[in-house]
């Protein structure tokens, strides 16, 4: 069993790295404007990063049709839930559940 004082210790030195590298950007560069460049990476990594999720969730665990076909089914749920709403928690929630099901009922 872990000692109390151990867990203590690894909780406060993880909430003092997470302040200092919230902190650490505003200390430096003050409320100064930031370049083009952090602007331009700021609008444009998130859709790469949730590209990169995509293509690995859907190849990750094989490629034959049994597992597939329910992450491309729950897949574009998502999709067409998302455009049709604009809510990504509704999105991902009803798509999670979606292909839950698929798993757990249809492709047993």
């Amino acid at each position: 069993m872990v000692d109390f004082k151990y867990s203590v210790m690894i909780i406060l030195i993880s909430a003092i790295a997470t302040f200092f590298t919230r902190v650490f950007p505003f200390a430096v560069f003050g409320r100064r404007q930031p370049s083009k460049t952090v602007l331009y990476v700021g609008k444009n990594l998130p859709s790469a990063v949730i590209a990169i999720l995509v293509v690995y969730c859907i190849c990750g665990g094989g490629m034959d049709m049994h597992t597939l076909l329910p992450k491309v089914i729950a897949g574009v749920c998502v999709v067409a839930l998302h455009v049709w709403k604009r809510n990504n928690l509704l999105s991902i929630g009803l798509g999670t559940v979606i292909y839950m099901a698929l798993v757990q009922l249809v492709f047993v």
